[in-house]
């Protein structure tokens, strides 16, 4: 999704990658004349992100959705953007990363490296989250800068999927990071457990607070 492209996770049995988003855009995408989007380039990125998502899955030949839910498919839902939920955290790299395998929702593993931990401040309380970079795609050239930050909060299986989200992030150049949780999204198998496997948020990426951002979800689908 930024959404660099929502990232797979693979229709191949069990072959599992991260989602992304591809940048592409629904409605002849929203060229605004407003002011007030030209003037603020982050409202206007986060409108592309919901764009570009909804776009993903009215296409055929891109969207996770099966049968009905496709034909039925309008667009997502989305919480009103705030930007509270973009944030600037502070970033610590991992400096000697060690491979795990991150668990799936298929019974499977796909191998992960702890890339580093971002530090922010919400509502005047403090949280860190760990990033991960799948051992997979940093071999290749397109997707060697892609990181991957699952998490859970306090909306899940209420307006958001139960499994948590997922956001796509790339590898910051110095030591900060900016989250922006309007741009976080469900995973495929929130929409089609039948052909795609997910990686289970880690215990540590589970926030106590709401994070009313980002894709919300409704439970409507076969899976």
């Amino acid at each position: 999704m930024k959404k660099i492209i929502l990232f797979l996770f693979a229709i191949l049995p069990f072959f599992v990658f991260p989602q992304k988003k591809k940048l592409s855009s629904i409605k002849k995408y929203r060229v605004k004349t407003d002011l007030r989007t030209i003037s603020d380039p982050v409202k206007f990125e986060i409108e592309k992100f919901q764009d570009d998502l909804n776009k993903e899955y009215l296409n055929p030949k891109e969207t996770p959705l099966r049968d009905d839910n496709f034909k039925n498919f309008k667009a997502h839902p989305f919480f009103p953007i705030d930007l509270k939920y973009r944030v600037t955290a502070d970033f610590v790299k991992n400096e000697n990363p060690e491979p795990f395998d991150l668990p799936t929702s298929s019974g499977k593993t796909k191998s992960y490296q702890e890339y580093g931990k971002a530090t922010f401040s919400l509502d005047g309380k403090s949280y860190t989250l760990t990033i991960y970079q799948s051992l997979d795609l940093m071999k290749m050239e397109k997707y060697k800068d892609h990181l991957f930050l699952p998490f859970r909060d306090e909306t899940n299986q209420k307006e958001t999927y139960g499994g948590g989200k997922y956001m796509d992030l790339k590898i910051p150049k110095g030591n900060t990071i900016v989250l922006d949780f309007n741009q976080s999204y469900q995973p495929f198998c929130a929409y089609n457990a039948y052909d795609y496997s997910c990686p289970i948020v880690p215990e540590e990426n589970k926030l106590p607070i709401e994070i009313k951002a980002g894709v919300m979800y409704n439970d409507i689908y076969h899976h």
